[in-house]
């Protein structure tokens, strides 16, 4: 067994390394055969390794704090959609290159949607990066000092899925209203994106600063899209009482 396990250990077979000894003993307790005992050796492995898959895309997606679909309170927003919103958890708009756009009030529960999202991703094997706008605009432009620049931007357009959270809570710097457009346009049609916004569309020109420009981001996000309105207002007041 030993050298059976150094062997293991050699291939890389961690999920089997860490079984095999309960495995044995399991096939030997019930008179299970060669070929069932290697089928379960086998699952352990696969379960081993898209474990461990997730846990590395998990961490590399930087999600700011874990919330799933089932903690959200749709009875609080009832002009959500909830069909809609499970119809996105389904992933298939990341097969198809559809963008996500949550626009509403700070405290809506906009965030809350686009982790549960992104976690979702990640469980169907889906790259994914979690990002404030202003934090990535302020990233690549940072990265144009040490000749980064590209290996910065690759980070955000290689992703299945590219969260952008929080537009329009800043007004983007000119100099950065280009690097927004070049990880939008980029990603067109090649990778969905979800972005949450407290400003409707009519406003992003005085965010980004330039029509022409805001006008030509507005369009490759709005191409193929799914857009949610939340007129509902702030879970952080639910539990305020309301004086008359």
């Amino acid at each position: 067994m030993n050298t059976l396990k150094a062997r293991l250990k050699e291939f890389k077979l961690s999920g089997i390394l860490k079984s095999i000894d309960a495995r044995v003993q399991y096939a030997n307790d019930n008179s299970i055969g060669y070929i069932q005992l290697l089928e379960i050796l086998i699952d352990d492995e696969a379960n081993s390794r898209n474990n461990n898959s997730y846990k590395k895309r998990y961490a590399k997606a930087k999600i700011p704090s874990h919330k799933t679909i089932e903690d959200f309170d749709f009875n609080f927003q009832p002009t959500l959609d909830k069909k809609l919103i499970n119809d996105a958890m389904t992933g298939q708009y990341i097969d198809n290159c559809t963008n996500i756009v949550f626009i509403g009030n700070p405290g809506t529960g906009k965030t809350h949607l686009a982790t549960a999202l992104a976690i979702n991703a990640l469980s169907n094997k889906k790259k994914v990066m979690f990002t404030s706008v202003s934090h990535m605009l302020a990233v690549l432009h940072s990265s144009k000092a040490d000749n980064s620049y590209y290996k910065k931007l690759n980070e955000y357009l290689t992703p299945d899925l590219l969260v952008m959270d929080e537009f329009g809570f800043q007004k983007i710097p000119s100099h950065s209203a280009n690097d927004l457009f070049e990880v939008i346009s980029k990603r067109y049609e090649h990778g969905s994106c979800i972005i949450t916004t407290n400003k409707i569309f009519e406003q992003w020109s005085d965010i980004v600063g330039d029509q022409i420009l805001s006008q030509a981001i507005l369009d490759r996000i709005v191409h193929h899209s799914m857009i949610f309105k939340i007129n509902g207002r702030s879970y952080r007041s639910k539990n305020v009482a309301i004086e008359d």
